[in-house]
């Protein structure tokens, strides 16, 4: 019964649900809206704490180390649509999630402890 009550609940928050029982197919397309959204807000949290190291709030260690302010354009489009992008991706094709955390690790670890800075292997490459 409170399953039932709980999804005839959920149901009046979204207007494209018709029915007065939520469908599998129509609470899979709730946990999606929601996990896209956490997803967006997690994109933009990261984006105002690495402002905030970038600018030199955490210490000049890592102000240096990530070598300046990055491009507006950047921090507000680009790297918040690449996270929803991998986040498209690996919904649709969820074998690439472990392969694609283990290749983000590797890339972490280098960039954290073998270069000297952020801008490193921009600097070899331009």
């Amino acid at each position: 019964v409170a399953a039932v009550y709980n999804r005839k609940n959920l149901g009046k928050l979204f207007s494209f649900v018709k029915d007065k029982y939520l469908t599998p197919k129509e609470i899979k397309k709730i946990r999606f809206r929601y996990s896209l959204i956490i997803v967006i807000m997690a994109a933009y949290l990261w984006e105002t704490l690495e402002h905030y190291m970038e600018i030199g709030l955490t210490g000049s260690w890592l102000e240096y180390w990530l070598q300046g302010v990055e491009f507006w354009a950047n921090r507000l489009i680009a790297d918040p649509l690449m996270l929803v992008l991998g986040f498209l991706l690996v919904n649709k094709l969820p074998k690439l999630f472990w392969p694609a955390r283990i290749l983000s690790f590797i890339w972490i670890i280098v960039h954290l402890f073998i270069f000297p800075h952020s801008m490193y292997l921009h600097e070899i490459l331009f």
